[in-house]
Formats: C-alpha cells, structure tokens, sequence
C-alpha cells in the first residue's frame, strides 16, 4: 500500500469515526429531550435535517486532518502522543486533560469572537446561528471556514503538549458531550454546575443560550474566564422563554391540522 493510499484511508476512517461519534451523541441527547421536555423540538423537523447536513459536512472537515496527524503518530512518530503511563508521571495526567481544555477554550474564544465580525459572520457563521432555536444535533452545524477553525487545533495541540491516548479520549469525549448538551435548550447538570460559585467559571447550556439569544456574549466552550476577564459575559439564558416558544410552534401545528393553514397563519402573526 503507498502512503497516499494509507493517508487517504486514515482519513477516511477518522471521518467516519467523527460522524458517528456526532450521530451518536446528538441522538442520544435529543432522546433524552424528548423525554425530559416533549415537543421542545416540534416543528423543527426541517432545521434538524440541515443541522444533521451541515453538521456532517464538519465531520469530513475534522476528520482529515485528525487522520493524517494519526498516520503520522503510528507510522512516522509524530506527535506528542504517547502509550506507556510511565513515560510521565502520574499527576500529569489530568493536568495535561487541564491544560488541552485550555488551550482549546482559549483558541475557540477567539475564533468564534472573530466569526462574529460582521463580514466573517455574514459569510459563515450565519450557519450556525441559522439555527433558531439550537438544538442537540447543532452542535457541528458550522459552515467549513468555521468549521476548519476548530479541526485544527487538537491535531496542532499535539505535536507541542504531551499527552497519553486515554487523557486525549477524554479531551475529545469532553468536547464531544460539551458541544451537543450546549446546545440542547435544557439544562442537564446539577445547579452547582452552572449556577452556583462553581458554575460562575464553567459553561454549561445555560450560559451558551444567552449567546444564542445576545449573540454579542457568551463566546467561550468550557470555561467562563475569557468571557469575564474581556467583559463579554453576558450571564445565564431563559430557557423558559425557549419552551414557550415551543408551545407556541405546537399551537400553530395544531391549528393547521385542526383548521388549515389560515388559521396557522393567522396563529403565526400573533406569536
């Protein structure tokens, strides 16, 4: 086998890994919406269908290069990447998990502060913002320009930060999780989490639905210290006024079935 040819399968799979491992997660969470809030997503049928498209185009996206960096790491040694727990000390590894979730929450803060700019916005983040309500299976709807921003940093992360394969699945488990429940429109984590002094410096669905609410705040991942050390956080979201919205999306659907679509548009123009 040639080495474009091994490239192009590692590729291939890491692809293929990325888009399951998406349509896991966004499925299992919108599960257990439908069973913790029925009819928060009625009606968004047509935009779950372009979040799930837009969302897999990302996977290809960030499935390239994380499959050339792990060609690379099994057959030329490249990367920071190592095996045997032994090689560092123990300690090391959750400061490495730390440290990566750092890293990655420093780079999206930036970037996605950068996609708001009204010229970068218009031309791509508009895409994900297009979702109205965000729902569980947004959480990679990006348009590619964004979308390549965030495939490259864990690949360039590391080739600079040792770290074992077992703290690095969990740095992507991390974000994997963190990137759908974000977006849901509930939150699952205890209070503590997300509205207590703990969850003054962690974001969970709460924080990140003020963004989508304000758009001009809230622009961290994981934590909350870019956001208050620039003066862009803008507090927790009102999930309430989402399910309202909900209700009034089920409403309409009721009155088109009941009374056909006049009164659904009659229904829409008072909502």
């Amino acid at each position: 086998m040639t080495v474009a040819l091994a490239i192009l399968l590692s590729a291939a799979a890491m692809t293929l890994i990325v888009g399951v491992r998406y349509l896991l997660a966004s499925a299992g969470f919108a599960f257990a919406t439908r069973a913790r809030h029925p009819g928060l997503y009625r009606g968004l049928d047509a935009q779950i269908a372009k979040e799930i498209r837009w969302s897999l185009l990302s996977a290809a996206i960030y499935g390239i290069p994380a499959g050339v960096v792990a060609w690379g790491w099994q057959n030329r040694g490249w990367t920071a990447i190592y095996t045997d727990t032994h090689d560092w000390p123990l300690w090391y590894l959750p400061l490495s998990v730390l440290t990566y979730l750092v890293a990655h929450d420093t780079w999206f803060y930036w970037t996605h502060r950068w996609m708001h700019q009204p010229k970068w916005f218009r031309i791509a983040h508009a895409v994900h913002h297009a979702s109205r309500p965000p729902t569980a299976w947004a959480a990679m709807a990006f348009h590619p320009i964004e979308a390549l921003t965030g495939a490259v940093v864990i690949p360039a992360l590391v080739f600079v930060i040792p770290i074992h394969t077992g703290a690095l699945a969990l740095v992507l488990t991390i974000m994997t999780v963190m990137g759908v429940t974000n977006h849901m429109g509930w939150e699952m984590f205890p209070r503590f989490l997300w509205g207590g002094r703990v969850g003054g410096w962690l974001i969970t669905a709460s924080h990140h639905q003020r963004h989508h609410e304000r758009y001009g705040c809230n622009y961290g991942l994981y934590f909350r210290v870019w956001d208050r050390l620039c003066g862009t956080d803008g507090g927790l979201g009102d999930f309430e006024k989402e399910r309202a919205r909900a209700d009034r999306r089920a409403a309409r659907a009721a009155v088109r079935g009941g009374d056909g679509d006049v009164a659904g548009g009659h229904a829409d123009r008072h909502a």
